[in-house]
């Protein structure tokens, strides 16, 4: 799969060394169920977690960009600092990539512009949130993403951020990170960093190609 070729050549090691991307770390997000799940929330918001089961606890996520459009390229989770042995295409129940034809994915659908890596309990509480704020604002009720997202992506003075950090349950530990995709809408891959011991080291989630 020429896909995770390319994602093997860039993230094998512990930092992306390429001329076309510019790497930052953006935060920790944290895992409390480790089921991951990643989608746009306001077309899929019961996305199904991955089959991989990932590491409790807070790790950083990296953001890539890819330097001529300033869009991001790449959204990446580290888990561990061991040596990466294999690649898989993240898959979710049901997903079985023998059953795809060359060039053909597995991936999550987006319109709005937004994706979100979140744990699976997490995307439960988003959902109540959702519930929440449509049952006690009703006819007023402007959508999640005016009600929660919005806020986090737009400044005062008018500047946009690319991404962001959110809880939709202050009383719980999990978290969102919301970036934007790529150059927009699409159909949006993740690709899992295995060591000797088949255990995850990190996860990235493909937004534009960078060869």
């Amino acid at each position: 799969m020429i896909h995770i070729e390319n994602i093997k050549k860039l993230f094998d090691r512990n930092f992306v060394e390429s001329p076309l991307v510019e790497s930052f770390e953006a935060g920790d997000i944290t895992l409390t169920s480790g089921k991951l799940a990643v989608s746009d929330p306001l077309i899929t918001s019961e996305m199904p977690a991955f089959t991989t089961d990932f590491p409790l606890g807070n790790f950083p996520v990296l953001v890539h960009k890819e330097i001529d459009s300033n869009c991001i390229a790449y959204v990446e989770i580290v888990f561990s600092n061991s040596e990466i042995a294999s690649w898989k295409l993240a898959t979710s129940e049901g997903q079985n990539t023998g059953n795809l034809q060359e060039g053909e994915i597995f991936g999550f659908p987006v319109e709005s512009g937004m994706g979100c890596l979140m744990d699976f309990e997490t995307q439960q509480n988003l959902n109540l949130l959702e519930q929440h704020l449509f049952k006690r604002k009703g006819d007023d009720f402007m959508g999640i993403y005016e009600e929660f997202f919005h806020e986090h992506f737009f400044q005062e003075e008018g500047a946009i951020n690319q991404y962001a950090f959110l809880k939709p349950n202050e009383d719980k530990s999990g978290n969102i990170f919301a970036f934007e995709t790529g150059y927009g809408e699409g159909f949006y891959a993740s690709y899992i960093g295995f060591d000797e011991q088949n255990v995850p080291v990190k996860v990235v989630c493909e937004l534009i190609e960078i060869n």
